[in-house]
């Protein structure tokens, strides 16, 4: 749908912030959005479920890409359009909005020129947070991605958005404390949320989802899971490669015998390759009668009954600032080992103190024993994750965050005079952008 065909209807006796506490306003949100093959996609359906709970009183209106669907969805964002900011600025202005809640990950707002081939390293998506700010309404940025040390490109555009945006959401402590080092000064509109997690599915039982979905080879055994998005970065083929000689050591010490459980689907046609490798692995092992292969999009409620069925989850990767599978092994409670050191993964799991950390096959194989032959630790791990859910990451909790910073940004835009909200004027990058594909 093209931008200038989408009318809306302005909210009637339009209020602003502060006439009534602008409860007419709706709140805004820019993200890709289902059915899009994308982690923040999903990420933002699911954060908008608790969101509308908890700020039942406004509209929300999405602002995606093209492909975006649903009722108050706007899919008019089209990358490939050199004035996709002046068109969604134009109708986010229509909107009146209390205020703008964007997602961002590199990949989803890059504009590639034609010609050149040349990206503009985000550069329009900072020109669409000026025009909203010089139109007097307050912006919210969620990053999906910062990464601890910055690439000179990722330093330059972080220092833009920190000079645009009303306020900024990191994920994690680590990031806040990175951000202050690597720019050499403390910005004081940068806040920490973490990735919410559901709270209302922790009393799934594994064996009925097992019944459910079909994996009748899997009742009264105990299972390893793999699950997700099958991609280059998530590493699967380390417990694949060792799954035979690990579920055989198991069942020496324990006489329990272990099923692996592989679901997912591939989403990046560039993971191609890897995607049919993992594949053809795990049906080899499907075959010995060892492990189960499942094919699915991991995304709304099989998501959750699929890892229901889990006894433990191995979650390698090689490059994630945060993970939404991790957000739904703490909503299931679910014991687990990851890669470390490595940035959201190591930070969530320290501070959660619900799963193992492996840095080489060595310490891998020998966290998977761990957790395979002792139910004491799974248990003891299990209890730390529900706790980390229930007092952290639920999302009820972290959708009261987002209404603090919604109000403290519209505050902020309301009270803080226009000049002093301008920015530097930001000239087009020429380089690649980093972090182009979101690998979450």
């Amino acid at each position: 749908m093209e931008a200038q065909q989408v009318k809306i209807t302005p909210p009637v006796e339009e209020a602003k912030v502060g006439e009534g506490e602008g409860q007419r306003q709706p709140l805004v949100v820019v993200s890709s959005y289902p059915p899009r093959k994308c982690g923040i996609a999903t990420f933002t359906e699911e954060a908008l479920e608790f969101v509308r709970a908890h700020l039942p009183e406004r509209a929300i209106h999405i602002v995606s890409h093209l492909d975006g669907q649903g009722p108050n969805v706007h899919p008019i964002l089209d990358q490939q359009d050199p004035a996709w900011p002046e068109k969604v600025s134009s109708f986010i202005e229509q909107l009146d909005p209390y205020t703008v809640h964007l997602e961002h990950e590199y990949g989803l707002y890059q504009y590639i020129d034609p010609l050149t081939k040349t990206n503009d390293n985000n550069e329009r998506f900072i020109r669409l947070l000026a025009m909203l700010r010089d139109a007097g309404i307050p912006t919210v940025v969620e990053t999906h991605t910062v990464h601890g040390r910055y690439t000179e490109s990722e330093e330059r555009f972080l220092r833009q958005l920190v000079a645009t945006c009303t306020t900024l959401i990191l994920k994690c402590d680590y990031q806040r404390w990175r951000m202050e080092w690597n720019l050499k000064e403390r910005p004081e509109n940068v806040i920490m949320i973490p990735h919410g997690a559901r709270p209302d599915k922790l009393d799934l039982d594994p064996e009925a989802c097992k019944r459910s979905l079909g994996l009748h080879e899997l009742i009264g055994k105990p299972v390893l899971g793999l699950i997700g998005w099958i991609q280059t970065n998530k590493r699967w083929d380390l417990i694949l490669d060792q799954w035979e000689d690990l579920r055989r050591e198991v069942l020496e010490r324990t006489g329990q015998e272990w099923m692996l459980l592989c679901a997912g689907n591939m989403r990046d046609p560039n993971d191609t390759a890897f995607f049919e490798m993992c594949r053809t692995k795990a049906r080899e092992l499907e075959q010995h009668g060892i492990a189960r292969y499942v094919e699915f999009d991991p995304r709304g409620d099989r998501y959750y009954e699929m890892m229901a069925c889990f006894d433990t989850v191995a979650l390698p990767s090689l490059d994630e600032t945060q993970s939404g599978t991790l957000a739904r092994i703490f909503a299931l409670s679910k014991p687990y080992i990851t890669s470390a050191p490595l940035e959201g993964l190591t930070s969530q799991t320290v501070e959660s103190e619900a799963g193992l950390l492996f840095s080489n096959q060595a310490t891998l194989h020998r966290g998977l024993l761990r957790l395979m032959t002792d139910a004491h630790l799974r248990a003891e791990l299990s209890a730390h994750a529900r706790d980390y859910l229930q007092q952290v990451v639920s999302w009820d909790v972290v959708a009261e965050h987002y209404l603090d910073a919604y109000a403290m940004a519209a505050a902020k835009m309301r009270y803080t005079p226009a000049s002093n909200t301008q920015a530097e004027s930001i000239p087009v990058a020429r380089e690649a952008a980093p972090a182009a594909q979101s690998k979450r």
